[in-house]
Parts: structure tokens; sequence; C-alpha cells
């Protein structure tokens, strides 16, 4: 019944899904006609709330560019590699293949999404590569589907900024003059719990939605060459001259990923076990500096890395728009108020995080949305008596949920594999509702006192 509740979805993406750059123009159009709607913002004030958006997160932008770019690299490493084949020979059938990408994608998004997009999306790439009875997109989606536990996981947003002295979006700290430690979020009973359901979950529901033998697509020929022919190994010349020397110096190369390194020992000695975006990109950087060995080799695995980060160079700046016209107009605080109004004691977690699920389909950033939805969720909470760290919390889950059916995130991951969105959106569909059962009951238990 799954598999064919799976394949009902993929038909229906395949022909209903338009490409992710229309997807989010159409969000865009969806954004500001509800704006009119709405709030008080007439065309014109819309329009410009739109336009700064676009530009206003362009540094943004670059960071989500370079945790991709960095992440990728590290995952091109010969060390890890050496991993993905040794975890690919164990993927002999579709089944095994599906359970082993969900379940290493999911572990390693909970360490770092931006690592675990890429390295689990390698893996399949990997095991496409050694085993074409395996479907590919299915495999793809597979990779993808780990990313639902992300903001419960060590580089989540909204946990790590709550959890940041004086950070201009640590709402708890403004209203309640408090910062809450990591201990409270993402180590929280009622967090780690839901992640480990999730990630144990993921691999018993793709062993059952695997497609059909007569209706699997391996990866093609053509693609073979496309994706295994680059070489981040670059071989020193024979006769090298003083530049090419330099570049394939190994000593260079140490004594500067050395220096990184006594910034991070220095870093974490004097602010703890403080991880934010920026130390989350250097943390990759210096380690595939290392792990690359000579400056020429990175430089190679850097280029390789940033052709996929052209979905987010091109779409970024629309959701950046969108996100704009939520916060601008007012149009954020009004949808998260809908959610609050019809709330009792009981029921406002779970409706605060389908809220945020809603609010993360026109503002896929993690950070973008908490800035629209935090304020509203943590006055609520106050209002109404109820813990803000869990509220915050609700906000993040609701956040990774529907990224399962909001492409923006997926596309490293689809540039990597060459795929559209519709390719995977049928499976990952089959991700939210199981994702989305989970921690509705989760949440529906902590606003009832049981966790």
């Amino acid at each position: 019944m799954l598999k064919r509740i799976a394949s009902f979805f993929t038909f229906v993406m395949k022909h209903l899904l338009p490409d992710a750059y229309l997807f989010a123009i159409i969000l865009t159009f969806i954004a500001m006609f509800l704006s009119l709607i709405f709030t008080d913002a007439g065309l014109v004030k819309v329009i410009v709330e739109w336009g700064n958006g676009v530009y206003g997160i362009a540094a943004f932008a670059f960071q989500m560019i370079l945790i991709l770019i960095t992440g990728h690299a590290l995952a091109l490493t010969p060390f890890f590699k050496k991993i993905l084949d040794s975890i690919s020979d164990k993927a002999t059938t579709s089944i095994k293949a599906g359970v082993i990408v969900s379940f290493f994608s999911a572990i390693c998004c909970w360490i770092n999404w931006g690592f675990g997009l890429i390295i689990s999306g390698l893996l399949a790439l990997e095991i496409a590569k050694k085993n074409k009875k395996v479907d590919f997109a299915y495999l793809i989606a597979a990779a993808y589907s780990g990313f639902v536990v992300w903001h419960q996981g060590l580089s989540g947003s909204v946990p790590l900024v709550i959890a940041t002295a004086k950070h201009p979006q640590n709402f708890i700290e403004k209203s309640l003059n408090y910062t809450v430690p990591v201990s409270q979020s993402i180590f929280s009973s009622f967090n780690i719990i839901a992640a480990v359901i999730i990630i144990l979950l993921l691999p018993l529901l793709y062993s059952l939605i695997h497609p059909d033998e007569k209706d699997v697509k391996s990866l093609s020929d053509e693609s073979f060459k496309d994706v295994f022919n680059e070489k981040t190994h670059v071989e020193k010349p024979a006769n090298p001259t003083i530049a090419e020397r330099i570049e394939h110096s190994y000593i260079i190369n140490m004594i500067f990923a050395a220096c990184g390194v006594f910034y991070l020992i220095n870093h974490f000695a004097n602010k703890g076990f403080d991880l934010n975006l920026n130390i989350v990109i250097f943390m990759f950087f210096i380690a595939g500096v290392i792990l690359h060995g000579k400056p020429v080799n990175y430089i190679r695995a850097i280029n390789i890395a940033i052709k996929g980060a052209g979905g987010i160079a091109l779409q970024f700046p629309l959701y950046g728009g969108i996100q704009g016209v939520l916060i601008g107009t007012g149009l954020a605080k009004v949808i998260a108020g809908w959610f609050v109004a019809i709330s009792s004691p009981q029921t406002f977690y779970m409706l605060q995080f389908w809220a945020a699920g809603l609010i993360n389909m026109f503002i896929p950033s993690g950070g973008g949305q908490w800035a629209a939805q935090g304020p509203i969720t943590i006055e609520a909470a106050k209002t109404i008596g109820k813990d803000p760290v869990k509220s915050a919390m609700m906000v993040a889950w609701g956040d990774q949920w529907t990224n399962m059916i909001q492409p923006f995130w997926a596309l490293p991951l689809l540039g990597l594999a060459k795929l559209s969105a519709r390719d995977i959106m049928g499976y990952t569909t089959m991700t939210l509702i199981l994702s989305g059962i989970v921690l509705t009951i989760f949440s529906l238990l902590i606003g009832v006192g049981v966790l």
C-alpha cells in the first residue's frame, strides 16, 4: 500500500510540480496577493518590501553558498571517499540501498545539514555507480529525506540563535532576559527522542516504498561520465616550476591549516560549545584544507563543488524577496496569529508547529523564518503561559518538516545528481507524512504535559 501511495505522489509531482525556480516565482505571487488581502499594505509597499528582501539577503545567501561548497569539498576528500566506497559495497539491493542512504543521511544531517546533504548525495551516487538495479531518483530522495531532522540537530538555526547572547534574533533574551543553552533545546529529552524515532523510522519507510523493478530508472552512462570523471587529486609535474612547487606544497598547506585549528581551539576555549554558521563554515574549510593535503587539490575540489551552488545563487534572492514581503507587510505575523487565535494550552505547541510548516513554504531559510515567526511565537507563549523554549523548537520542527515538499534545499543535491525536484518529491512527500505524524504526536504530548 505504501508503495502505491508513493507511486501516486511521484506521478502527481512529475506532472504538476513546476521547476524550482518557477515554484519560487509562484510563491512570490501568492505572498504578494495574500499581503494585499490580509494586511494594510498597498501594492507599492508590497513591491518595495519585496525588492528590499531580494537585495537584503545577499550576505546570508553567500553564507549558504559557502557552507554548501565547503561541505561538498570536504565530502570529496580521499578520507570520506573511502568511507563512502566501503558503505556503498553493502547496498546490494534496492531495499538495502534505500535503508542505508536514508539512515546515513539522517545521521549526517543531524550533525550538520550542509555536510549531510552533500555526503549523502555522494553516497547515493556511489551506490548508483555500482548497482544499476536501484532507481536513481529513489536514492536521491532517500538522501534528501535525512534533511527532515536537521533543525533538531547540532546546526539548527533556532536553537543556536537562542543560545547566543545579544544575537539580534534572540527573541527569548529580548523578551525574558535570558539565553537558552543547547542542553534545553537540541539535547532536551523531547527533541532527542523525537529525532531518534524519525531517524529509525526513515529506513523502514524507504524499505517499503522502493519502486518495482520494472519501474526502475538507473543513472545513465552519460551521467556517469559527467559525475564521476572529475578528480580532486592533481599530480605534481615531473619538472615543476616554483609556482607549481608552491601549489603542491604540503608544508605551506599545513602551516595555514594550523592557524585555522588554533583559531578554532581559541574560539571554543573562550566561548564554549558556540556553533554558528560562520564557525561551521570555517570548520568545514579548515578540515577540507587538511584532508585534501595540497593547496592545488583543495582548489580543484572547490571548483567542482561550486557547480552545485547555481540553484542557491539564482533562487535565494527570490526567497529573500518573499521573506521581505511576509515580514515587511506583517503577513507572517498575521498567519502566525491565526494559529495562536485557535490555540488552547493543550494544542498550542502543535499549532505553532503547523504554522511553522506553512510559513516555511514561503520562507525556507530557518533563520529567516525565525525572524518572521519568532517574536509572535514567544509573545504568544508568554500570554498563554507556555514554555518559550519548547515554542521556539516548534518553529524549528515546522521549518524542517515541510522542506520535504519545498524544493529549495534540495537544489544542491539535485544539482549534484542532475535531477529536477519533480523526480524526487513523490518519495519525499512520504517522508513529510511520516515525520508530520511523529512530530504532531510529540507536540500534542508536550502540550498535555507528558513530555
